[in-house]
């Protein structure tokens, strides 16, 4: 039998696989959300602070950015492990895809802010000098012009952050969360079957694969430039 074979007459392939998929997909598409409406938001709120910002604010700039490099510091894995209370709270429940979409949203909120900031800061200076001058308002600066000007950049930020949010799904099969990477874990490599992890492994790189040519195409049309 082909190794082809083994793939598709694998049981647990045929009667889990799809469920993983969906479970994977599903915990992925929630915090990628999640995620994009909270971290824009906050990014367009670290830049705005910052020293020469629209708004400049040395103490709110400062306490915003110790949060989130203290997010982005922490390992994924340690993150899921501590937030589990805050979980149980959140969801009812440390166990499967609703309740890893917590520590998954949790983690890459501070990611994704912290490439917004540097999308926006690569608007040029000229631009905003040249609404503020026309009478525009703070908000219809970072409406109209610092977030329009950088939206494929901040696509683009999104794209790697979906892309990142895969990879901790896998890892959030560890602690039960579901999805590819706890079938992957649970038959794939406890019970020694390298077909099982062929085929998620396989699905992975298919979810990355389409995030990625997506996100692509949708940067460069609305890259206006």
């Amino acid at each position: 039998m082909s190794w082809w074979d083994e793939l598709a007459n694998n049981r647990v392939i045929q009667q889990m696989l799809p469920e993983a998929t969906y479970e994977t997909v599903a915990m992925v598409a929630v915090s990628s959300l999640l995620t994009a409406l909270v971290g824009l938001p906050l990014g367009v709120l670290l830049h705005a602070t910052a020293p020469g910002g629209l708004a400049p604010q040395r103490v709110v700039s400062s306490v915003v950015g110790v949060v989130v490099n203290f997010g982005r510091s922490v390992p994924f894995l340690i993150l899921m492990i501590a937030v589990i209370p805050f979980t149980r709270w959140v969801v009812g429940t440390s166990l499967g895809w609703e309740a890893a979409v917590v520590p998954l949203t949790l983690g890459a909120i501070p990611f994704y802010a912290r490439l917004v900031e540097t999308a926006l800061r690569e608007v040029s200076p000229g631009k905003v000098e040249a609404a503020r001058v026309m009478g525009s308002t703070r908000t219809k600066i970072i409406g109209g012009v610092l977030v329009r000007e950088a939206l494929p950049a901040i696509v683009a930020g999104l794209t790697v952050t979906v892309i990142a949010l895969v990879g901790y799904s896998a890892m959030a099969g560890v602690i039960g969360g579901g999805g590819l990477g706890a079938l992957a874990i649970s038959y794939g490599y406890q019970r020694f079957d390298p077909s099982v992890m062929i085929a998620c492994v396989a699905v992975i790189t298919v979810l990355v694969v389409a995030v990625q040519v997506i996100g692509d195409l949708t940067a460069r049309r609305l890259d206006h430039r």
